[in-house]
């Protein structure tokens, strides 16, 4: 029988073993998280799985079915530094707890109709060496070990070094896309992380996919000047640029639908008493539609042009990374409406703005789908970071209700 009590419990267990008075600790291939990690694998123990990792530090937990076709139930139990008690891991144990319901209603009759896999995907955070989604990537063929086995820590500590403590080898890494041998869907709960649920009174929707991001770094060169004995109308203000268009993708934003946000800013020299003359910014640009995403980026580095012309400085934009939009499955998107509506009466479907490991999998064909359940405030990766217990027990029932759906839909005779 399904607990979803027990899930809110085991996950008060485990912000106790691995978090403190700043919040979760669980930032992958540290010791906090191979604790966590542990954890996960001695309530694990008590089923009849098979439990390994794979070449790219994945966790699998696997309830062998009557048919060696998959059900994959995932996410990521490790944290950003001082992050919240529910981003990443409600994924896993409320899967833990669906695994466990499936295992003891079927055992008398030989297993599931299809295999049931739960995974912990290896870094979906990047929290340490700043590369998002590492053990996802590796299954989907995406990551590119060369790209990022120098990549270091605030330490100096390369990933590869780090990794492999872990198990992990880099030229061993895109091996993991052996796990992708028979998998015919991937779901994901996941808290929102965002204030759409709430500001609609509603514990749960549906997730349609998750943005395209375009992340550029852009910098604007004028001429350093002395800010007393420079005319106004002679600055070659290099700030000036980043200003101007600041300003501008914000109205992109608006008028795509989609989100921009400019991170950082950092000037040279530096000083109250210099004109500007070298201005850095970043800029992150999101949309769930691919044509609406190119067209923001377009605006904005037209803009970006024009300004440095009108202002009589230079502009350079770096691409630092970019992944397409992943929009999931439909069928499994209905079904995840239909199992939410069935849970709390209502539903609603909403994109992702944030990335997570479900992008990965869909990249590669595997039906997929999300859902969201209410974050208070809107906060995430932030201590405070919190959903109501009885919002926490509805997604336990709707994952599960998903689950009874997708095993059904995967065993007719027209899948």
């Amino acid at each position: 029988m399904l607990n979803p009590q027990r899930t809110i419990d085991e996950l008060k267990e485990l912000r106790a073993l691995t978090g403190d008075d700043n919040g979760a600790q669980r930032v992958a291939f540290t010791p906090t998280w191979a604790k966590a990690r542990q954890w996960l694998k001695d309530k694990l123990a008590a089923l009849a799985v098979e439990v390994k990792q794979d070449p790219g530090g994945n966790l699998w937990a696997t309830l062998k079915g009557k048919s060696d076709k998959a059900l994959l139930i995932g996410g990521h139990i490790d944290s950003v530094p001082n992050g919240g008690w529910l981003d990443g891991c409600l994924n896993i144990v409320a899967g833990l707890e669906v695994l466990r319901r499936i295992a003891a209603e079927t055992a008398a009759e030989g297993g599931p109709p299809v295999t049931i896999k739960l995974v912990d995907w290896a870094d979906e955070e990047g929290a340490r060496f700043g590369r998002s989604l590492f053990g996802s990537s590796a299954f989907s063929g995406a990551l590119v070990p060369d790209d990022v086995r120098d990549l270091t820590d605030r330490d100096g500590i390369k990933l590869a070094d780090a990794v492999r403590e872990y198990g992990i080898e880099m030229h061993r890494a895109l091996e993991a896309q052996n796990e992708q041998q028979h998998a015919a869907a991937y779901l994901e709960l996941h808290i929102e992380q965002g204030p759409v649920l709430e500001s609609l009174g509603l514990p749960m929707g549906v997730v349609l996919g998750t943005f395209g991001v375009e992340r550029h770094q852009i910098t604007f060169t004028g001429q350093a000047a002395h800010s007393g004995s420079t005319p106004m109308d002679k600055r070659r203000d290099a700030l000036a640029g980043v200003s101007r268009l600041h300003l501008k993708i914000r109205e992109v934003a608006k008028q795509y639908g989609g989100v921009c946000t400019v991170g950082s800013v950092k000037t040279e020299p530096g000083i109250v008493t210099a004109v500007v003359g070298k201005a850095t910014m970043t800029l992150d640009q999101r949309h769930l539609d691919a044509p609406s995403l190119a067209k923001m980026y377009a605006d904005a580095k037209a803009y970006s042009e024009l300004v440095a012309a009108e202002e009589n400085i230079a502009v350079e934009w770096k691409t630092i990374w970019r992944i397409q939009p992943f929009p999931f499955h439909p069928h499994l998107i209905d079904l995840g409406d239909a199992a939410v509506k069935e849970t709390c009466g209502q539903s609603h479907r909403l994109p992702s703005g944030p990335l997570h490991d479900a992008a990965e999998v869909c990249r590669t064909g595997i039906p997929t789908v999300m859902l969201f359940v209410q974050s208070l405030y809107g906060i995430s990766h932030n201590k405070i970071e919190d959903t109501k217990e009885e919002h926490l027990q509805l997604s336990v029932q709707a994952l599960d209700q998903l689950a009874t759906k997708t095993i059904t839909w995967l065993t007719s005779p027209a899948t």
